[in-house]
């Protein structure tokens, strides 16, 4: 069973509370067009580290990495399994690449995790393995990871990058936007058009090529996963975006699925 790599915008925790919500909407029904992954591998902004890690933990536990939310999220436990044997399998995968990997027995699953995968597969009964991001290496970096975990596709394992399409929070919170400004639809438009183009090389080079590139990302680890998706996907590059929102005036909620 051949598997996509998906990339998807996971916004605020309080995504998984929300009702009526175009992209709570939509991760909720994006399952029924994927086949039933085996097992999911997903790279989230929100586990930074120097080199990469592995979530070895055969129960990870929730992790509310979040201050100021409304208690019932305090409240969600994200029960899915953890997988050992999958874990070591990528960690092996990344070290035959050259990018030498560690694995982390007692890592829990932060919100980029479960935020969205309790939309997706409300369920938790699909073993998840979390990869970290690191945010002092590139764009072709996260890149190369991809493209290292990419044979897993061919064992029905679905990759995942969580994080944002854009990610400036000094502008959600001070900000006074009405509507997207161009500086973030600009953007977004530009990372579409060169995914639908197989611009692979202009892609890894977003932060000198890609209009406002520092305006939607003063800092990068919230891109970082789309590039372990996109790296997922192998060449020539076949991709869709699935969504396509903007939440809170600034933030990209766009989703991509790969492969």
């Amino acid at each position: 069973m051949h598997m996509p790599s998906l990339f998807i915008s996971h916004g605020a925790p309080t995504l998984a509370l929300e009702k009526n919500n175009p992209t709570a909407d939509f991760l909720r029904g994006i399952a029924a067009n994927l086949p039933r992954p085996k097992a999911i591998v997903v790279a989230s902004a929100h586990w930074e580290t120097d080199s990469p890690m592995v979530n070895g933990a055969g129960k990870p536990r929730t992790i509310h990495d979040f201050r100021g939310f409304p208690k019932e999220l305090y409240q969600i436990y994200y029960d899915a399994p953890g997988d050992p044997k999958l874990a070591a399998m990528v960690k092996k995968l990344l070290d035959d690449a050259g990018l030498q990997a560690g694995i982390d027995p007692g890592r829990g699953f932060d919100h980029g995790v479960w935020s969205p995968l309790m939309l997706i597969y409300p369920n938790a009964d699909i073993p998840i393995v979390e990869i970290s991001v690191q945010p002092e290496r590139d764009a072709r970096w996260h890149y190369q990871i991809g493209t290292a975990l990419a044979p897993l596709r061919q064992e029905g394992i679905l990759i995942i990058g969580t994080g944002n399409l854009t990610h400036n929070l000094r502008e959600t919170m001070t900000g006074n936007h009405a509507k997207a400004p161009t500086w973030v639809t600009e953007f977004s438009e530009w990372i579409a058009a060169k995914v639908a183009e197989g611009d692979i090389e202009s892609l890894v080079e977003w932060q000198k090529l890609a209009p406002h590139a520092i305006e939607n990302h003063p800092t990068p680890e919230h891109f970082l996963p789309f590039f372990v998706s996109l790296g997922a996907a192998g060449k020539p590059l076949k991709a869709k975006r699935l969504h396509n929102e903007v939440a809170q005036g600034v933030l990209a909620m766009d989703a991509y699925e790969f492969g």
